[in-house]
């Protein structure tokens, strides 16, 4: 055979694969609006059924046709909207006729956790120690919070009121999110609106950003967040942020004051070891090396000549991180089998960990690996 005809039939071969793949696709995406019309479509088999992309209702003895996914987060809302609340602050005003007034005022939103009045909410909701909370649920119910537990660090609180069989909304797993994927909001817009919900999806995840007061002063920074255009108000911080399970993926606490649709979400698999350690000890206990720290990026790696990593900025003395011999100058490059980059920071990897765990930290020294064992002490409390 010469090598033209061989070359030509590879040519055909190779053209064939091409228009198969290419109409198949077309068919395969077209296919769920022309199978009906197929003389044996009712005999097909389900597995050959494509899924339905409406769907009828009977509401109030009428027929309503909805999307798949408007039923989906018609679910969600009204799985987990029993369980969101408003955050009110109790204030006292003077008025010249009356005197000392004292008023309730929206502030911010939190979801109950535990039947038995456990809360969660953002701390910058709850920071002003002066004042007095109340949650207050979807049902109308007030209920003085007697006790919160801030976490700063993490811009996330838990508080306590005297209540029982309350409904709870479920834990997700934020380490699953994908870029894209759908995702609900719910809460108290404006401090007024209680339970909006808002639909959006995962914009993107490993964020890093410094959260601002009211006046514009920087509170802290917060490493490995997920940001979402599904729209956050003031008045939204604390709420939850929602799968299309209705399970709570994240806490809503931020927003971008200088774009729209960008919004700031602590992931719910961050705080799950703490609240586990605060349902055994009352208090929020977490684990702490004592240092302080900046993420080497891929960027200022290629630059200084430094491995990717967290650089160690201060030891604190009488810490884990000093016992164990941790220097200024250090680079952490892995924790266990983690590597610490810009999108898996120090921070994030520790949640994954308790007080009193023993970790390896392969560390970056002028130019020399070194491994280092460290247990894990508790952090300070606030």
């Amino acid at each position: 055979m010469s090598d033209f005809k061989l070359y030509q039939k590879q040519a055909i071969f190779v053209l064939a694969i091409f228009f198969a793949v290419f109409f198949g696709g077309i068919g395969a995406v077209t296919y769920p609006s022309w199978y009906q019309n197929l003389p044996f479509s009712d005999s097909l088999p389900d597995f050959l059924k494509p899924k339905p992309q409406v769907e009828t209702i009977i509401s109030n003895g009428q027929e309503v046709i909805r999307t798949v996914e408007e039923s989906a987060v018609i679910d969600v809302v009204e799985k987990a909207s029993p369980a969101v609340v408003s955050i009110l602050a109790e204030t006292v005003e003077f008025d010249f006729q009356k005197g000392p007034v004292t008023s309730q005022q929206g502030i911010g939103t939190g979801f109950i956790i535990d039947s038995d009045g456990i809360v969660l909410t953002n701390n910058h909701v709850v920071s002003d120690k002066s004042i007095d909370y109340t949650v207050l649920t979807t049902e109308g119910k007030k209920y003085t919070v007697k006790k919160i537990a801030r976490d700063p660090g993490n811009d996330f609180a838990i508080l306590e009121i005297d209540a029982n069989d309350l409904p709870t909304i479920k834990f997700g797993d934020s380490d699953t999110l994908k870029v894209g994927q759908k995702v609900v909001a719910i809460g108290n817009a404006l401090g007024r609106f209680g339970n909006t919900v808002t639909v959006g999806v995962i914009s993107g995840k490993g964020r890093g950003i410094t959260a601002s007061s009211a006046f514009g002063v920087s509170a802290t920074t917060l490493e490995d967040v997920i940001q979402t255009d599904a729209a956050l108000n003031p008045g939204n911080s604390g709420g939850p942020l929602l799968d299309l399970s209705g399970n709570v993926v994240g806490i809503n606490f931020a927003i971008s004051q200088n774009a729209e649709n960008i919004g700031f979400v602590i992931p719910i698999n961050k705080v799950k070891n703490i609240i586990e350690e605060y349902k055994k000890t009352g208090k929020i206990v977490k684990p702490f090396i004592g240092i302080q720290y900046e993420i080497v990026t891929k960027d200022v790696a290629s630059v200084e000549n430094l491995p990717e990593g967290a650089f160690v900025r201060q030891v604190l003395p009488n810490t884990p991180g000093d016992s164990a011999g941790i220097r200024a100058g250090d680079v952490i490059v892995k924790v266990n089998d983690d590597t610490i980059n810009e999108g898996s920071t120090l921070a994030s990897v520790l949640t994954k960990y308790k007080v009193g765990d023993t970790i390896e930290l392969e560390v970056n020294r002028d130019g020399k690996t070194l491994k280092i064992k460290v247990k894990l002490g508790e952090a300070p409390q606030n």
